[in-house]
């Protein structure tokens, strides 16, 4: 009896992923997920929001700088990506062991990730912006934004690892309220620090860089505490920590793809910002809007993406091919609902979003609906894009979510970009997006067959 006593005190109960009903754990994974992420994009805009109303070179300067920040952030959830994904693969084994150097092992790649950027923001902010503008007033907002957003981004690191630990182990309620303090922080310090309330000096495009950083710095404490109070399944204590090749290997194979995505997404804004540029500087500040805007239609989608991802992941690792399926379909059809909504918003309304959010001149309207309005035709195909690619990440083939990116912005976007550009009308340059779009379409139709036949069709129903 005392032997029975002793396997139910250390058998672990099977966590919700694998037995609550599909549609209920979507929805209970996800929502706060969609939620914090709706958060996070009045994050990234309101910068943009304050700024425009400084000048619209400083506008154009944060749009030039976005590739880098893109990077940072493509650094930390593609560590966080791997780290998820490994985690939760391990909690539905039962591998306790493989669990607590997920975390520590993200942890420590989080910490080695902000020395590189911390070395990018003492030598790197004035040629990079160099090689993009000879405008001086454009060069000096940009350096003085990014040099303090590079060199204080510990904090981002910090909190996006933590809230990749919160959300593998099916906590996201509680990464909502780590986003959403990081967002307020950001968001009442703008103003202040910007446009000098409250007696402080006005620090223009710099107040917008220490809002940002302070926003991430508070979010990173928050998050670090309730990991601390609420994720039990993860052993936090560092004593004897060794970095371990393998664990980083796991986290990396399924992580490194995703960082090398968002990367090619910076390659792919700053040579579109270059191609802009050749027509005009408020051209480069139309797609700076655009991408601050298209972000409240994509982040919900990224947050469904957070939800559902242990889900898969975990589900596979128990073998139940069933909820891994079910999971799958369900979130093909709330991102392509989410994507319709975010198409008749850019079509009807592009011109009030414009002008509320940026400030914009008639010059930047006249460009910028015609731009809103071509390029959200690529959403709904986008939506089901999206949801295929973590997928591939969540069962471990990250590479096919890699070469679809590759694929899409490098191999076509770009192309046709210039090559619309010859034509000497800005507006033929949006229509790249959709072209893009549909081409990234057929890779993750073939590419999601052969994962179904290779990885989950042999599982248990």
């Amino acid at each position: 009896m005392e032997k029975k006593d002793n396997k139910a005190l250390y058998e672990p109960k099977e966590n919700k992923m694998g037995i609550m009903p599909v549609p209920k754990l979507l929805i209970t994974m996800a929502a706060p997920m969609i939620f914090s992420m709706l958060v996070q994009a009045l994050y990234n805009v309101v910068d943009s929001f304050f700024v425009s109303r400084v000048h619209e070179d400083a506008l154009t300067a944060l749009s030039l700088a976005f590739p880098i920040q893109n990077l940072m952030i493509a650094v930390s959830t593609g560590t966080g990506v791997g780290v998820n994904a490994m985690l939760s693969k391990s909690l539905g084994e039962g591998n306790r062991e493989n669990v607590n150097k997920a975390a520590k092992n993200g942890i420590f790649l989080a910490i080695c990730s902000y020395v590189l950027f911390l070395l990018f923001g003492i030598f790197g902010t004035r040629p990079f912006m160099e090689s993009q503008t000879d405008s001086v007033r454009i060069i000096e907002y940009g350096v003085q934004y990014l040099t303090i957003c590079s060199v204080a981004c510990l904090g981002i690191y910090i909190q996006i690892i933590f809230e990749r630990l919160l959300q593998g182990t099916g906590k996201t309620f509680i990464t909502m309220w780590t986003q959403l303090t990081g967002a307020i922080i950001n968001i009442v310090l703008d103003p202040i620090l910007i446009f000098g309330f409250f007696g402080l000096p006005a620090l223009g495009v710099a107040g917008a860089a220490i809002a940002t950083v302070a926003g991430q710095i508070v979010a990173a404490i928050v998050a670090i505490i309730c990991n601390l109070k609420f994720n039990k399944e993860i052993d936090f204590s560092f004593k004897g920590f060794r970095p371990d090749i393998k664990a980083i290997g796991r986290i990396y194979a399924v992580g490194f793809p995703s960082i090398l995505m968002v990367a090619i997404s910076s390659i792919m804004t700053y040579t579109m910002n270059k191609i802009l540029i050749g027509f005009t500087t408020t051209a480069v500040a139309v797609f700076g809007a655009y991408f601050k805007l298209q972000s409240f239609v994509f982040m919900p989608i990224f947050g469904l993406n957070n939800g559902m991802i242990p889900i898969v992941a975990y589900n596979y690792g128990a073998r139940k091919r069933s909820r891994v399926t079910g999971t799958i379909k369900l979130s093909v059809a709330f991102a392509e609902a989410m994507m319709a909504v975010g198409v008749l918003i850019f079509q009807f309304f592009g011109k009030g979003l414009l002008i509320s959010g940026f400030d914009a001149s008639e010059t930047m309207v006249a460009l910028g609906v015609p731009a809103l309005r071509i390029i959200s035709l690529h959403f709904l195909l986008a939506g089901f894009c999206i949801i295929s690619s973590s997928v591939f990440q969540a069962l471990g083939n990250g590479v096919f979510s890699l070469l679809i990116s590759f694929a899409r912005q490098l191999l076509v976007l770009l192309p046709a970009a210039y090559l619309l550009s010859l034509s000497g009308r800005v507006e033929m340059v949006w229509w790249s997006f959709l072209i893009a779009e549909f081409a990234s379409l057929v890779l993750c139709s073939v590419f999601l067959r052969v994962t179904y036949n290779k990885k989950l069709k042999m599982l248990d129903a």
